[in-house]
């Protein structure tokens, strides 16, 4: 028999209450395959920025286990634990803070160590996977939306993650920004975990989907199954929108 590979991403049990008393999870229980494109669709206040906090340790001190490629979130596995978990936030602006495209993507590997023509070929590398490799040198603040968000994908994919956690990324992004990021993310060989209210997006872009709603997984299936689902959808908050039949979409992993 061969080795058995290591999920992404297991969590068990996870329950966490914030200082002031207010529980955000209850038991949270799944687990990612590598390799897997998985949405996170949930109300607001649902839990799932908590969740979200909880992959690479930014929350602790509640009840459960997370474990990223096999190693358990915890003090000890931490730096390794942030290297394996990149998170791109909703606004890449929270990412992206240095001079020019080439320090901002540089930066994490660099603070890791990497110097020389390997923190180069990483940075290059990163950018090419995103399609921004024409513009190392602009300052970020001189680019698109889209392409700021495209570089703070850059920042995080420079760190060879094990798993990519995505914020809303196809908030505010106009339709052919919308359209060029699902393109790079559908080339990515990487985990995903999208977090997302753009249902249509994570159908488009995930075979699967967990529904988190009052702090435990309500839901875990097939993305075009769960939005078919009416009585699911109606029970935790989630809207389609107008005239839009998840049934009619055809999806490819």
């Amino acid at each position: 028999m061969g080795a058995v590979t290591e999920a992404s991403l297991e969590v068990s049990g996870l329950a966490f209450a914030y200082p002031d008393g207010h529980q955000a999870l209850f038991g949270v229980d799944f687990r990612i395959e590598r390799g897997e494109r998985v949405a996170l669709l949930g109300p607001n206040g649902a839990g799932k920025t908590t969740l979200v906090l909880h992959l690479n340790g930014i929350l602790g001190g509640g009840t459960g286990s997370v474990r990223v490629a096999g190693l358990p979130v915890d003090r000890a596995n931490m730096a390794v634990v942030r290297r394996k978990v990149g998170i791109v936030f909703q606004d890449p602006d929270d990412q992206l803070f240095m001079p020019t495209v080439r320090e901002d993507v540089a930066f994490g590997p660099a603070a890791a160590g990497l110097k020389g023509a390997e923190l180069e070929a990483r940075v290059e590398r990163a950018l090419e996977q995103v399609g921004m490799a024409a513009f190392t040198d602009r300052p970020p603040h001189h680019l698109s939306f889209g392409q700021r968000r495209r570089v703070a994908v850059a920042t995080v994919l420079a760190m060879e993650p094990e798993i990519l956690v995505l914020d809303e990324p196809s908030s505010n992004l106009d339709p052919a920004s919308r359209r060029e990021l699902a393109d790079i993310l559908r080339s990515l060989d990487v985990t995903v975990l999208m977090v997302t209210h753009d249902l249509p997006y994570a159908l488009e872009l995930c075979p699967r989907a967990l529904v988190l709603s009052e702090g435990v997984i309500a839901a875990d299936g097939h993305t075009g199954a769960l939005l078919s689902d009416e009585a699911l959808m109606r029970a935790h908050r989630l809207e389609l929108p107008f005239g839009f039949d998840p049934r009619s979409v055809a999806t490819g992993a």
